[in-house]
């Protein structure tokens, strides 16, 4: 069983960035894995997920050219670099591991709060 914990998340102004990171404990070298985020009242969402070795990524369209979804393997972690950031970013985000490069999860973290302000 993979365990997940999101760290990197925080009180931001509009345009700003922040780097969230995903550590786990357990093995994830087989795994695609994935970023998600639910705002208040909302579903949730997968906005970036990668391969096992990190060649492809993908990306939902309101996050194109502005997150950026890593992985260290060696380090057990995912990351996601967000960029330009928007008050509707405000989410608590999630990483999980994933059914193959699919929106299908496997294992949830707890999630990490950003919160954007105009």
């Amino acid at each position: 069983q993979v365990q997940l914990v999101e760290s990197g998340g925080g009180s931001v102004q509009a345009g700003g960035s922040l780097r969230l990171s995903c550590e786990a404990s357990g093995y994830i070298y087989d795994y695609c894995m994935g970023w998600f985020r639910q705002a208040p009242g909302k579903e949730r969402e997968g906005v970036a997920r990668i391969t096992p070795g990190g060649g492809i990524t993908e990306y939902a369209d309101s996050v194109k050219g502005r997150f950026t979804i890593s992985r260290d393997n060696g380090k057990k972690s995912l990351y996601l670099q967000i960029d330009s950031l928007k008050v509707e970013d405000t989410a608590m985000y999630y990483c999980a591991t994933l059914r193959g490069l699919t929106w299908s999860p496997i294992n949830w973290g707890q999630g990490t709060q950003v919160t954007v302000s105009s």
